[in-house]
């Protein structure tokens, strides 16, 4: 039989049905090598009419159990103790680390308490929303893991979660990585759709001051990605001053954002900057978010900040700081395993192939080191 990648979303689909779906891809080995070889297309990405998230609740609050479990607040609880553990280990490890116990757990654990007996509408919104998050970062991990129709498969049944959880922050977030997908993809004007989507109405005005930030630097990485500078411009002012709003990290703020701090805001104004030929101040963005990042907890990025501003020195006719800037790269990289670390790492030898054979340039040990890294990195 001949195997396909998954059609575009089907948003009126079941949502037991489509984690069943997703499951059996994500842990039979032929299909998902397919994914991985496919082309992410962006026929049919279109989201859902706005009546569809009222429908899509009232579905969900009259569904059936289809097991005698009554799930708790303390299996409730556990889940999120879980989703607080994955999302750590991404931001250490990277998307390629612990990704597939994820997944059986997702397929496991999670499927069966959604397909179970709630005793109050209270339980199961908190359920069906953490289920969400941990669906959202299924699909992060994929996305970071270079699994790209496997990540946009992972997020719309996200979303598909968040409108049965009647949680419109949390599908605001999906959206933002959705969107951030689409920019790095070179896909502007699907990007612009999720952003503007993750903005819209409650998605914007109930989530917390840290992740408005989060979804307003998203946004202006769109609108440069669009072309439209003085709008990005404008949507990076609106992120600042969100972050500069919110109160601690664990002041209230929902686990999913706890990441996004200072570091992470200058990281993707960085990359915003760049994005619209401003590589001064990219570059003085990139130092900053490595000057404030928390770097054991979040080497896969602080690595990836590294390689990037490495890049944009190397732009600027900077060799030497460049060279000394991946070489910090690579030292965060160990214990990483990462797509987009790897691809950093392929963009690194690009740029230092024109310069590594010159005498005396320490461009020829840092390419074979970084060569030597893309064994390591997945």
């Amino acid at each position: 039989m001949e195997l396909t990648a998954p059609s575009a979303p089907e948003w009126d689909v079941d949502t037991l049905t489509a984690l069943a779906e997703l499951g059996s891809i994500e842990m039979n080995v032929e299909r998902r090598q397919v994914l991985a070889n496919a082309a992410y297309a962006t026929v049919g990405l279109a989201l859902p009419a706005e009546s569809w998230w009222d429908q899509t609740l009232e579905r969900a609050r009259s569904r059936t159990a289809l097991t005698r479990r009554t799930v708790t607040m303390d299996d409730v609880d556990s889940l999120r103790e879980m989703s607080a553990f994955f999302s750590r280990r991404d931001q250490r490890r990277g998307g390629r680390a612990g990704r597939s116990a994820l997944v059986a757990f997702l397929h496991t654990d999670v499927a069966e308490c959604l397909a179970s007996h709630t005793p109050s509408e209270q339980v199961r919104r908190e359920l069906t929303s953490v289920a969400g998050e941990l669906q959202y970062l299924a699909g992060w991990m994929a996305f970071d893991s270079s699994e790209h129709v496997l990540a946009r498969q992972n997020f719309m049944t996200a979303f598909h979660i968040a409108a049965e959880a009647n949680d419109a922050p949390l599908a605001g977030h999906i959206l933002r990585a959705a969107a951030h997908q689409a920019v790095d993809l070179g896909h502007p004007g699907l990007a612009m759709e999720y952003a503007e989507g993750s903005l819209e109405q409650r998605r914007y005005t109930l989530a917390t001051p840290r992740e408005r930030a989060l979804l307003g630097v998203v946004h202006a990485r769109a609108l440069a990605a669009d072309g439209r500078t003085q709008e990005a411009l404008a949507a990076l002012r609106r992120a600042e001053d969100d972050l500069t709003n919110a109160g601690s990290p664990d002041a209230g703020e929902p686990g999913r954002v706890s990441f996004f701090t200072e570091a992470a805001l200058a990281h993707e104004t960085a990359c915003t900057l760049r994005d619209l030929g401003d590589l001064k101040a990219a570059e003085s963005e990139f130092k900053r978010s490595v000057r404030t990042r928390r770097t054991q907890s979040h080497a896969r990025t602080h690595s990836v900040t590294l390689s990037y501003l490495g890049a944009v020195q190397v732009r600027q006719g900077h060799i030497e700081a460049a060279c000394a800037t991946w070489t910090q790269a690579l030292d965060s990289m160990s214990g990483v395993q990462s797509g987009r670390a790897r691809e950093a790492v392929i963009q690194m030898r690009r740029a230092l192939s024109p310069v590594k054979g010159r005498g005396g340039s320490p461009a020829a040990a840092l390419d074979e080191r970084a060569r030597a890294t893309l064994r390591d990195v997945g």
